[in-house]
């Protein structure tokens, strides 16, 4: 596929062709042979102060590396009766399972989630504590 980029068009600067034989028979001005040269020979873009002529390659099929991936995603559901879930349980073992910094950082989110924009937080109640690493 040949694609064409007129620098001074405003309206269509693009045109797009089947071949770059079918361009050089629309516009005479431009030899076939010079084009050829540069988009095949040289594997560079043939450009000048009117136009950038490119040869781009046309995608037909999907790749072998994309067809033999395969997509594992799994549903995350856990079907219990109400009265028998024991999410503090579970919420304990997720959040004990986190690092230290997801659990800050999952904290600062819901604080920052919470609280309307330009207030701030009473932090008379808040005891700093340094990390250890």
């Amino acid at each position: 596929m040949i694609v064409v980029f007129w620098k001074e068009r405003k309206e269509d600067p693009f045109e797009v062709y089947s071949s770059l034989k079918n361009f050089c028979l629309t516009y005479k001005q431009y030899s076939y042979n010079t084009i050829s040269h540069y988009i095949s020979g040289l594997r560079v873009a043939f450009e000048n102060d009117e136009v950038r002529v490119e040869r781009k390659q046309i995608i037909s099929k999907p790749s072998e590396e994309s067809s033999l991936k395969i997509r594992n995603i799994v549903p995350v559901v856990r079907k219990v009766l109400l009265k028998e879930a024991n999410d503090a349980e579970h919420d304990l073992d997720y959040w004990l399972s986190k690092t230290a910094a997801e659990r800050i950082s999952a904290v600062t989110n819901l604080v920052s989630e919470s609280i309307k924009r330009g207030q701030r937080i009473d932090k008379r109640k808040i005891v700093k504590r340094k990390l250890k690493v």
